[in-house]
């Protein structure tokens, strides 16, 4: 059964502008600029959160206490967000609303496949859908009474996240010689921050780089481009 607290401590009672005072997300997410993203949408929300940047942390995270949400980005360094997800689904209590979230466009439905209860499509920046998409999992007694103001104002995670994302896919880039696993972690994850970061140039890159290697295509090119365009932005970002 979904774990919920019958009543709220003083104070943490839902209202309709925080309509999820009182919860706990814990975020299974690797790239410290999405993180920061969903930290800005569950403090405008409410919500207090948590973050593990693998399986093996998230974990260690479920051994000491239980949230009352779990929002876990399919692909990991460390393996595959949907094996935590089954996980999380059959366990008994369960918790009470697990989600996926993906940059890719089979992300919704190998979340559902994994058991999840819905999906955030990458880049989670709007205020309105993150609320309500863990809204509609809830019980009435969890929600907030009367009519809820709705915001689109677009979040903004801090810049200096995402330059630590492009050092992190750096040396990564430098140590994986050519191991396959992490070039398709690099892939995945350069795509996914680069929504969140409207980089077409690198989103385009990434997406590249995945295509090839589904197809069993030749992939260097890629590896030389997102190279480039890794530097290129950090470059930038050191200017600036």
């Amino acid at each position: 059964m979904p774990d919920f607290p019958d009543s709220f401590p003083l104070g943490q009672t839902p209202t309709a502008d925080r309509p999820l005072l009182g919860l706990t997300v814990l975020m299974v997410e690797d790239s410290r600029y999405a993180s920061e993203a969903m930290r800005l949408l569950c403090l405008r929300s409410g919500a207090r959160i948590r973050r593990a940047d693998n399986l093996a942390s998230a974990h260690r995270h479920l051994a000491v206490y239980r949230p009352s949400v779990v929002i876990v980005d399919l692909g990991l360094p460390d393996g595959s967000g949907e094996d935590l997800i089954q996980e999380l689904a059959r366990a008994n209590p369960r918790v009470g609303v697990i989600l996926g979230t993906s940059g890719n466009d089979d992300g919704a439905p190998r979340a559902a496949a994994a058991g999840a209860d819905g999906f955030i499509a990458k880049p989670i920046e709007n205020l309105a859908t993150f609320q309500s998409t863990i809204l509609a999992h809830l019980p009435a007694g969890a929600r907030p009474k009367g009519l809820r103001r709705t915001s689109d104002e677009p979040i903004a995670p801090d810049v200096l996240a995402l330059h630590d994302d492009l050092a992190h896919i750096a040396k990564v880039l430098v140590s994986s010689s050519g191991d396959q696993a992490s070039i398709d972690y690099v892939a995945q994850f350069l795509a996914g921050v680069a929504r969140i970061a409207r980089d077409g140039g690198m989103e385009d890159a990434a997406v590249s780089l995945a295509r090839h290697r589904a197809n069993g295509q030749p992939y260097a090119a890629d590896i030389d481009r997102i190279t480039g365009l890794v530097q290129q932005r950090l470059q930038q970002r050191k200017v600036v």
